[in-house]
């Protein structure tokens, strides 16, 4: 039975911009205590694809050198992104600095335009999505739940969203499950990846459940009292949200519906008196 189950996931991949995966959880590199506890945390994620934030000041220093080595050595797709950047021009320079450095077109691209919420400023996304494509990159845009601004991006030329659930390391989970599922019921075909605010193993697994296609989670593992374990905890939760959103769910409904058939239970003759 186990191994059916293990080959019945087999055949659910996830696929990017062409390539395909077999993990739906992405994983971030900041934050973590240790070089070593990033890399067990990363093995017991089983991710496949790794987030990097490229800095002009460390792109060419020494401890920068010896952190993408690291990366490297864990033998994982890199996405690199603009993390920080607040204006379409920042944002643009770094991606290109970025796929110099990583030699990918792959690029996570953030424009914050908030300062408070780290809320994505759509506007500017939308005008360097179209420039970072136009420039031969493929682009993962860090957006909200806003139909309008998602179709702006797909005409951008971007072919996967990065909605997010709630502002960067909130840990408060999915704020706006309506719109979310909305925004999926808009786009069944589009790949998109819930990124921001995932603070436990069970926002992840409620957003797998919705049908999304993989989440991303940073600072709730890198974090955790041990990373490592809560690596492997949101390994397991993504799993079980895709399987159960896989096996269609069940609806739920104002009012009880009893589990036990009512036609044909027995009943005495006590009750009936």
């Amino acid at each position: 039975m186990e191994a059916e189950m293990d080959s019945d996931l087999g055949g659910d991949r996830l696929t990017l911009y062409g390539a395909e995966f077999s993990s739906r959880l992405l994983a971030g590199t900041a934050q973590y205590p240790s070089p070593a506890i990033l890399s067990r945390a990363i093995a017991a994620a089983k991710a496949e694809i790794v987030t990097v934030s490229l800095r002009r000041e460390s792109g060419g220093s020494r401890s920068g050198e010896r952190f993408f080595a690291l990366i490297r050595e864990l033998g994982v797709r890199l996405l690199p992104n603009t993390a920080g950047c607040r204006s379409v021009r920042e944002a643009v320079t770094t991606a290109q600095m970025a796929r110099e450095v990583f030699d990918t077109p792959w690029i996570k691209l953030e424009v914050i335009g908030e300062e408070d919420t780290l809320q994505p400023d759509v506007f500017g996304l939308v005008e360097a999505a179209s420039i970072l494509t136009r420039d031969g990159f493929q682009v993962f845009p860090y957006t909200t739940e806003d139909l309008v601004a998602a179709e702006k991006l797909l005409g951008a030329g971007c072919e996967v969203l990065m909605p997010w659930g709630s502002p960067i390391g909130s840990g408060r989970g999915l704020n706006n499950p309506y719109a979310l599922k909305s925004l999926r019921a808009h786009f069944p075909d589009v790949p998109m990846i819930i990124d921001a605010g995932i603070g436990a193993p069970s926002h992840a697994a409620v957003a797998m459940e919705m049908g999304f296609d993989a989440v991303l989670s940073n600072t709730a593992i890198a974090k955790a009292g041990d990373p490592v374990k809560m690596a492997r905890a949101f390994a397991l939760a993504v799993e079980a949200g895709r399987t159960g959103y896989r096996a269609d769910l069940m609806q739920a409904r104002d009012m009880a519906a009893p589990s036990t058939p009512v036609i044909g239970r027995a009943f005495s003759s006590r009750a009936r008196a």
